[in-house]
């Protein structure tokens, strides 16, 4: 049986990755804050931790390496978003996001590092359109996901000599707590919270593109109709991407 690992496994897309996992015929094990909902079954392991901790952090890995010394598939999904101009932005908050989205996953990766190899496994990072393209408001959150990127995009060429694959899945809006933002003073807030998003998508169809995109190897997934078209305009035409950005959401 092929065991996963996902954090944020019990937020929206870390549960529609988890159940379609499930499906076919993974045994998963899933990190969180708050694992109170989910329930310990033959083919689902939930382990509480909070990943910016580092005692909970290592204890955790420690937990998950004595159920599972190979892992095929470790789902880098936890995160936060932040939506907070930067002038009223401040320092606690932008590490704070960098804290989760970033380091949360580094020390994840560090730690697994071997069982994935073990495996001839998949790293799978989920970022977001922020990743590689400028979005308004979310300056840390932008920062957050380009510096995901630009560390599992690096870690793809150490870890091919392995065998293991590192793929970057990059959704637009999915719509995972609209109406449960969960907003903090700082402006940090729960993933998939976002109201001034386009053309949101499901966490089960987001899902399923991303597990389709893995089955086929692909090193970047962007996830969703709007994804696949700023990935493709960013790229070949970025003054206009950022053009069609600040009139779609500008000043929201």
């Amino acid at each position: 049986m092929k065991t996963a690992v996902i954090s944020g496994g019990a937020g929206g897309l870390g549960q529609s990755l988890s159940t379609q996992l499930q499906a076919q015929g993974w045994r998963v094990i899933l990190l969180d804050l708050d694992v109170s909902a989910l329930s310990e079954t033959d083919t689902q392991l939930p382990i509480q931790c909070d990943l910016t901790d580092p005692t909970q952090l290592t204890e955790a890995m420690q937990s998950i390496l004595k159920h599972s010394p190979s892992l095929d598939l470790v789902v880098y999904n936890a995160g936060i978003t932040q939506i907070i101009s930067f002038a009223d932005s401040d320092d606690a908050g932008h590490r704070k996001v960098f804290e989760i989205n970033y380091f949360a996953a580094v020390e994840m990766a560090r730690a697994l590092l071997g069982a994935v190899r073990a495996a001839k496994g998949t790293h799978l990072a989920i970022s977001s359109v922020a990743g590689f393209a400028p979005l308004y408001h979310r300056t840390a959150y932008a920062a957050s996901k380009h510096a995901l990127e630009g560390f599992f995009k690096s870690l793809r060429s150490e870890e091919k000599a392995h065998g293991v694959q590192t793929s970057i899945a990059a959704p637009s809006f999915v719509a995972t707590n609209i109406g449960n933002d969960q907003r903090q003073p700082d402006g940090t807030a729960r993933p998939g919270s976002a109201t001034d998003g386009v053309d949101y998508m499901s966490p089960q169809s987001a899902a399923t593109e991303i597990l389709r995109g893995i089955e086929k190897a692909r090193p970047m997934i962007p996830i969703g109709r709007i994804a696949r078209m700023a990935w493709w305009i960013n790229g070949v035409a970025p003054r206009l991407y950022q053009r069609l950005m600040e009139r779609q959401i500008g000043g929201t």
